[in-house]
């Protein structure tokens, strides 16, 4: 059984019930397509921060890693310099590895590099949306070719720790494709987000 009823009796993917913070995730983000660029890059930099973690650590530490690195604006992060690696390794409010925040950072540059040649990170990211496949069952696979080819990309582009794995994570997270269970209540309402999402061009 891919799913279990919430609260309120409706199915939602079994996922969700794993910690109490996840419900209000599942019913509101998870999967709902996204078109704002601090979004997304924050979204990829937690999942990187997430490699080797659960992401229940870092969903409970995401207003402190939101605090810690401006909002993830991207145009501020890429500015950062030793004295601000310092001072994340010091903060016991995020996860202080240093490699992770080193990759933040470098990520932030490229992010911005990324801007300006093709006029947003969601112009970027939307043009690996997956294609619906019924033979695809949600939440059987950890990536996809879609995800192997937006890593693969995102490493020519000097982009750091957002390997496969990584990447169809954030896909998932962010709308690129529905992996809501079949039975999930909230499957049908990302659907019909997608199908009235302007898909950035």
């Amino acid at each position: 059984m891919s799913t279990l009823p919430g609260p309120d009796g409706k199915e939602r993917c079994k996922w969700c019930a794993g910690a109490p913070e996840f419900l209000p995730y599942h019913d509101r983000e998870w999967g709902f397509p996204v078109a704002d660029d601090i979004r997304l890059f924050e979204k990829l930099c937690l999942e990187s921060f997430q490699s080797g973690l659960s992401w229940r650590t870092i969903l409970n530490k995401r207003e402190a890693f939101r605090a810690a690195f401006d909002g993830f604006d991207f145009h501020k992060v890429a500015t950062y310099g030793d004295a601000d690696v310092e001072r994340l390794l010091n903060d016991a409010g995020i996860v202080r590895h240093k490699g992770k925040i080193t990759s933040v950072i470098n990520n932030a540059a490229h992010a911005v590099e990324m801007v300006a040649t093709e006029g947003s990170l969601a112009a970027f990211f939307w043009r690996y949306e997956e294609a619906f496949d019924p033979t695809k069952t949600p939440q059987t696979r950890t990536t996809s070719d879609m995800a192997i080819a937006l890593s693969k990309e995102l490493k020519k582009r000097g982009w750091k720790f957002l390997g496969p794995t990584t990447v169809f994570a954030f896909m998932q997270a962010m709308g690129l494709l529905n992996d809501h269970s079949t039975g999930c209540v909230i499957r049908a309402d990302v659907d019909a987000a997608r199908k009235t999402f302007a898909k950035p061009v």
